[in-house]
């Protein structure tokens, strides 16, 4: 049988993963001394909402659970409880179990319960801990004033308040205390039991409710101050709140005094609305719009200012602009998105063949259609961007998660390590996102076990006891830039070789430069790890950064200077979904490459193309020698060697600042494409990153132009090094 709510636990799962964020985040600015007073109610707050929504569908080893996190907290935020780094390590330990019980109860399976018994022992430990109590604010009854009649803050009021629990109210885990404790925060409060409901003992029911609580409530707060107290119980009590008239006593009270004299409370006067205000008032909506459009003939606008509107008409547009604000944000499911974002592309490339239709037929540019065309074009283009910004969401929820892990990884290396994040507001693809995680994760591991020193050894060398962990995000030529970089000693190449000679990764003749030695901990089983641990020593982490990022289009460069520290670089696309690039064609072939990579395009000339050994030619270029990649010869169109003067030529940058020079047919334009994997519909192809569906209804190939740079780059200089070891070998004879 189908859930009913089923639809309403995936919002509760999505907004659980929310909190929890909001959580962690609370904690650790707790942890680092800078919280205030609203971070402590933000992660209070945090806990409450997942209990109460936890509590709607039975889940009770979360509801449990966050009740006790919950008193804690609640605690922290009388002043009971001081947030000494003890606590908080505990509060921390607390929110890891609290992620694994909302995991648990989205996926249906069991809970750790001897985790949770044993987090509720580290909990009565410190709930036990001295703490410095804050004085209570309580409003004094003398300075209680008559009320400002609406019950917001600005002026005293006094509420009466009655309050019966359900069953049910207590079933879920929920406390009349904390409640109680809530509303004292509000203003001073005076609290009357009623046990009349009470039954004989005989009678009673153990998991009954047969108490009421009536309270009378005076400060400087409204009703829905009030109900936000109840706002997760509400369906679970009965619940009345009254304003009380001024001073407390209601109309028509008389009370005598010590003297005899007597006194009776009257309602407040209230000035009767004139005449032409009360037919305002009783006026329809619809009469109500017509006064306004209708202007007074006697009292003429000025020109540009609003037209008179009658106190209804005010209250209306008022009511209108409150339900405006409310629901500026919806929450979508994305695969609806996804959906959305499948068809824009579609859309694309249907206008795309639309134009090509059209420039077929040869109908002039200045004609009707072609304009209306061209138009379609630009707003098809616009919805892309909209439909794409959608999906955009700044890095920051991954940033987040790293100071933890940063902590945790120190305490294990015995290091002391500071986190440096910028760049958390920078917007990329949700896909993206979701799946740089695990690459950072392994990177900043990597920093303080390999790369940052060990404090005496910092002390010794001169440098700060504390090692510096830094983790940038930017925009850079159309994509998003990573970067993990460290203060410690940098890649110690002589061992890296050493290592890789050892594992059998390179031959121990192997020529290799600095950059190609930095890159052999990429290599699968590579790692420099004496001994095995809980960190490192496995040789799977780099391997497995480098193919993540490799899935998905990006590459991964490393800039290491010895005893100064090392940066690894990772560059990916904004987006999966769309590319800008430019259109070219090679052997009768249509390619697409990327638009950020382009230099410059020029036309070669004979003389200024060299050979080396092998294969490979270089153009020289502005006093220097560029690599030459023939895109034909490369991707298998061709069995010899372009002829450049009859050639196109593009210069192209990879990752690191690695430059190649493309040869091609011809440059037929720019254009945006839509990204279609090659992999996930064919297979994976050396050079090619992806296709795209063109105008014409031919699959165009998307070049993989940084491994083309990376590899030709990576011939040139082993070429080079040869060439220059022959020389001195023949020197030397």
């Amino acid at each position: 049988m189908e859930d009913p709510l089923a639809a309403i636990k995936v919002t509760f799962f999505q907004e659980c993963e929310e909190q929890l964020a909001e959580l962690e985040s609370g904690l650790l600015a707790m942890e680092s001394n800078v919280a205030d007073s609203e971070t402590v109610n933000a992660v209070f707050r945090a806990v409450h909402s997942m209990k109460g929504g936890a509590g709607i569908f039975a889940m009770d080893a979360l509801v449990r659970f966050a009740h006790i996190f919950e008193t804690s907290l609640d605690k922290v935020r009388s002043g009971v409880l001081s947030a000494t780094p003890p606590v908080v390590a505990v509060f921390l330990r607390a929110a890891d179990l609290l992620a694994d019980l909302v995991r648990a109860a989205r996926e249906d399976s069991a809970v750790d319960e001897a985790r949770i018994a044993a987090l509720g022992v580290e909990f009565e430990r410190i709930d036990h801990l001295d703490g410095a109590p804050e004085a209570a604010h309580v409003v004094p009854a003398s300075e209680c004033s008559a009320g400002d009649g609406g019950g917001q803050s600005g002026g005293v009021s006094t509420w009466n308040i009655v309050f019966t629990p359900d069953q049910a109210l207590y079933a879920k885990a929920n406390e009349t205390a904390l409640l109680l404790r809530e509303l004292h925060r509000l203003g001073e409060v005076e609290v009357e039991l009623d046990e009349s409901g009470l039954p004989e003992l005989q009678d009673m029911d153990p998991e009954g409710a047969y108490l009421t609580w009536r309270v009378t409530l005076r400060g400087e707060c409204g009703e829905e101050d009030i109900r936000d107290v109840f706002e997760f119980v509400q369906e679970d009590c009965h619940l009345e709140i009254s304003k009380a008239e001024p001073y407390g006593f209601d109309p028509g009270t008389v009370i005598t005094g010590d003297n005899g004299f007597k006194f009776e409370f009257f309602a407040p006067i209230v000035e009767e609305p004139e005449e032409e205000d009360r037919k305002a008032e009783v006026k329809s909506e619809a009469n109500v719009q017509a006064a306004v459009e209708r202007p007074d003939p006697a009292a003429p606008a000025a020109a540009g200012a609003p037209p008179p509107q009658s106190k209804t008409v005010q209250a209306i547009a008022a009511k209108t602009e409150a339900a405006s604000s409310v629901g500026a944000t919806i929450r979508v499911d994305l695969d609806r998105v996804d959906r959305m974002i499948d068809l824009v592309g579609e859309l694309v490339i249907n206008e795309a063949m639309l134009s090509q239709r059209v420039l077929e037929a040869g109908i002039a540019r200045s004609s009707g259609v072609a304009m209306a065309l061209e138009e379609l074009e630009n707003l098809t283009r616009e919805i892309q961007d909209s439909v794409m910004a959608i999906r955009a969401q700044p890095v920051r929820s991954v940033f987040q998660r790293m100071p933890r892990l940063v902590r945790e990884v120190a305490a294990m290396t015995g290091k002391q390590v500071r986190l440096v994040t910028e760049g958390e507001a920078t917007e990329v693809d949700k896909t993206v996102i979701e799946r740089i995680a695990d690459p950072l994760t392994h990177m900043i591991r990597n920093a303080i076990d390999h790369g940052l020193e060990s404090t005496d050894r910092r002390i010794a060398e001169g440098k700060p006891a504390e090692g510096t962990v830094r983790l940038t995000a930017l925009h850079r030529s159309g994509r998003i830039v990573l970067e993990v970089s460290d203060d410690g000693g940098g890649i110690n190449r002589p061992r890296v070789r050493q290592k890789a000679i050892e594992r059998g990764l390179i031959s121990p003749d192997a020529q290799l430069t600095d950059e190609e030695v930095d890159n052999l901990i990429f290599l699968p089983g590579f790692s420099t790890a004496e001994q095995l641990s809980d960190i490192s020593g496995r040789g799977v982490g780099m391997d497995v950064v480098r193919q993540s990022i490799q899935a998905l289009g990006g590459r991964i460069s490393i800039s290491s200077r010895p005893g100064k520290g090392s940066t690894f670089s990772l560059s990916l696309p904004l987006t999966l979904a769309v590319l800008d690039g430019m259109v070219v064609s090679v052997q009768g072939h249509t390619l697409i490459i990327p638009l950020g990579v382009i230099v410059e395009t020029l036309k070669p000339r004979r003389e200024d193309v060299f050979p080396l050994d092998g294969d490979l030619n270089v153009l020289k270029l502005r006093g220097g020698y560029v690599p030459i990649v023939d895109v034909a010869l490369c991707l298998g169109y061709g069995a010899q060697h372009s002829d450049p003067a009859q050639s196109v030529a593009l210069l192209v940058e990879g990752e690191g600042g690695a430059r190649a020079v493309l040869l091609v047919d011809a440059i037929h334009g720019q254009k945006q494409v839509v990204i279609k994997s090659l992999e996930a519909n064919y297979r994976a192809v050396r050079g090619i990153a992806a296709a795209t569906v063109m105008g014409d209804g031919r699959v165009a190939l998307i070049l993989d132009v940084d491994a083309m740079v990376q590899n030709t780059a990576t011939d040139a200089r082993r070429d080079l090094a040869e060439s220059r070891q022959l020389e001195a070998s023949a020197g030397e004879r």
